[in-house]
């Protein structure tokens, strides 16, 4: 029963690669002696122990019990029967196939050698087969594919964090394969490579909760690069960070032949661990198996964190450019014009007659108002402002206007940010501190994997996007000899964007987890509470920003009336940075329960963060509150330390 391989080829190249036929490695053993030489000898030199088989294969070890499991959960990805916990068993079924005979490869098939590819290379290599004992088969489909490529540098591209995305609300991260003869303004003609999981129609909490367990396939794909550019910067307004990298040509072709035999190879989607960042790792080590990248993850993996581990490693960056959304180059713009010319940018963007318009402007700058007109109504087209008909008339408009004016000068590209996504401050956060509550002096301990929130030392994040993952503070209090939890969020987010005469959009909360109220005479009883709301905020986040909301609450717990109790209410925060390194949080809010536990709450709590550098912090909260009509007060002060 011989082996052979499908291959299907797709759009842009993709690789769709399926396992047709099995041929048992051990009748292969038993009837070629060259092959039982070939097994003997990488038994002898334990290649099935180097980190160079683990990488191809995936194998990882296994966290409590002895031995290895290969991550890769696709049966065709391995050709022993025990092969995922067999690094032995599946060296000599690789082995094995390679004896298969000569096939007339085709779109739907592929010896195994050319399905396999990076495998055959390094055991041929490794093991100095002889190819007139062993002959190499001409894989016509791979070298097109890998020829037209035309591989010369790679990129480990980061798009930044978009928090109305659930699969991409820490950031995403995907390797771009750069053609020697392109150039950074051909960038875009490039392929990329990337790991992604297609959730169907399921979004928000329910793409987390089964994501949390694997339910979804993740696959590697490669598309245009612009492709992803208009993803990523035009329609969901990410800023782009691309790290040109240091690989040579050996280590690119060896990633490349990886990247071709993982194919349609499915791995179960975590969304915490398994994910697009960590996949991606796993393509380095093949082609430098030197590094070790993904053996810093254990738990959680996080984009932006994988970014600096990459770029950590010696003589490993080359570069990095900076590519701004659309978004941000429209901002850029219109900060750089008058009031009055903002105005008719507006104008001009709601479909007012570029001639009458421009009729009162200089020449010199006329031609800057209709491109920002443009890129305004492009923007607000793309947010679903206009229907599509009457955007597309009015853009038609505006570019004929803009033809019959001179060419002009280059755009202005706004300033790179002064600090990059991997100098920012680390994502997980260790804090000790202090304070007193209801006349109760108590020491706090508290610990947050992941990974950002408005306090934070600035830089490297989106400025408003908070995210906080397994936020844990533990509490001792004076007097009673034992440690308490007194908080478990599970996740906090808070999507706070300022609103001005351009851009307009609604601001976001939602928040969930254990938590302590005052109910039943007890002031530290426990519930759990979702909390969430909708506002918008005004400002700028280099001054100041301010905040209305509404907000919901429901907490659950045996200490309330009836076990529940579901509030509603208003909220308002004042955000300021008299300083770089100082911010300044002031916001009251006051929650009426209406059903179940009905009571009534309020709060005014300031919070203050002094940075020092992007690794330590010192930070102070101080609160007041009214709950079921009692007045108390609580004050913390504590140490934070990134890392």
């Amino acid at each position: 029963m011989r082996r052979v391989f499908c291959f299907l080829p797709g759009a842009g190249h993709c690789i769709f690669l399926l396992l047709c036929q099995a041929l048992p490695a051990a009748a292969r053993a038993d009837s070629d002696p060259y092959l039982e030489q070939l097994i003997g000898r990488a038994t002898e030199e334990r290649l099935a122990q180097s980190r160079e088989w683990r990488a191809l294969v995936h194998y990882r070890s296994n966290l409590i019990l002895p031995g290895v499991t290969g991550q890769a959960d696709d049966p065709a990805f391995y050709l022993a029967p025990g092969g995922k916990t067999d690094p032995e068993a599946e060296l000599r079924a690789t082995l094995g196939a390679f004896f298969a005979p000569p096939v007339a490869e085709t779109d739907t098939l592929q010896h195994p050698q050319c399905r396999f590819i990076a495998r055959y290379h390094w055991l041929r290599d490794a093991l100095e087969i002889d190819p007139g004992r062993l002959p190499p088969q001409p894989c016509p489909r791979f070298r097109q594919w890998r020829d037209e490529l035309n591989a010369d540098a790679l990129t480990l591209v980061f798009p930044s964090a978009y928090i109305n995305n659930p699969s991409s609300m820490f950031g995403h991260t995907l390797l771009r394969v750069d053609g020697a003869d392109q150039d950074e303004r051909t960038r875009l003609l490039a392929y990329a490579i990337n790991y992604a999981v297609e959730p169907g129609d399921d979004g928000g909490t329910l793409f987390i909760l089964k994501s949390l367990v694997g339910a979804y396939p993740g696959t590697f794909s490669l598309s245009p690069y612009y492709v992803k550019v208009r993803e990523y910067s035009d329609m969901e307004n990410r800023d782009i960070w691309e790290y040109r990298l240091n690989f040579t040509r050996e280590e690119i072709d060896r990633l490349l032949m990886h990247a071709w035999e993982l194919g349609p190879t499915r791995f179960d989607y975590y969304f915490f661990d398994e994910n697009c960042a960590y996949h991606l790792l796993s393509l380095f080590e093949v082609a430098r198996p030197s590094l070790d990248l993904t053996g810093a993850f254990r738990g959680w993996v996080i984009p932006v964190d994988t970014v600096r581990r990459v770029v950590e490693q010696p003589g490993v960056l080359a570069g990095v450019v900076y590519r701004p959304a659309n978004s941000t180059r429209l901002k850029d713009r219109l900060a750089r014009m008058s009031p009055d010319e903002r105005r008719s940018v507006r104008r001009l963007a709601q479909g007012g007659d570029p001639d009458a318009e421009l009729a009162e402007s200089p020449e010199g700058r006329r031609a800057a108002l209709l491109e920002g007109a443009y890129a305004l109504l492009r923007h607000e087209a793309d947010a679903g402002h206009y229907p599509r008909d009457e955007a597309a008339a009015r853009s038609r408009e505006l570019l004929l206007a803009r033809s019959r004016l001179p060419m002009g000068d280059e755009e202005q590209s706004p300033p790179m940010p002064r600090v990059r996504p991997d100098q920012g401050h680390g994502t997980r956060r260790l804090s000790l501190g202090a304070g007193r509550t209801h006349a109760t002096d108590f020491q706090t301990l508290a610990f947050r994997p992941a990974y950002n929130d408005l306090l934070d030392p600035a830089g490297g994040y989106t400025a408003g996007a908070q995210i906080n993952f397994m936020d844990t503070v533990l509490r001792h209090y004076e007097g009673e000899g034992r440690l308490e939890l007194d908080r478990l969020t599970l996740i906090d987010i808070l999507s706070l964007t300022p609103r001005d005469a351009f851009i307009r959009p609604v601001s976001w909360k939602i928040n969930t987890g254990f938590a302590r109220t005052l109910a039943g005479g007890d002031a530290r009883a426990p519930v759990y509470r979702t909390n969430g709301g909708a506002g918008l905020a005004w400002g700028d986040w280099t001054r100041a920003v301010f905040s209305v909301f509404v907000e919901g609450t429901l907490d659950v717990g045996g200490g309330l009336e009836h076990d529940h109790g579901l509030a509603i209410g208003p909220a308002v925060g004042l955000f300021v940075t008299p300083h770089e390194a100082w911010k300044v949080n002031l916001y009251a809010r006051r929650q009426g329960y209406y059903s179940g536990d009905t009571h009534a709450e309020r709060e005014i709590t300031l919070e203050q963060s002094l940075s020092f550098g992007r690794r330590h912090a010192l930070r102070l909260s101080l609160s007041d509150r009214r709950e079921r009509g009692v007045d108390w007060t609580a004050s913390t002060l504590v140490w934070q330390w990134y890392f």
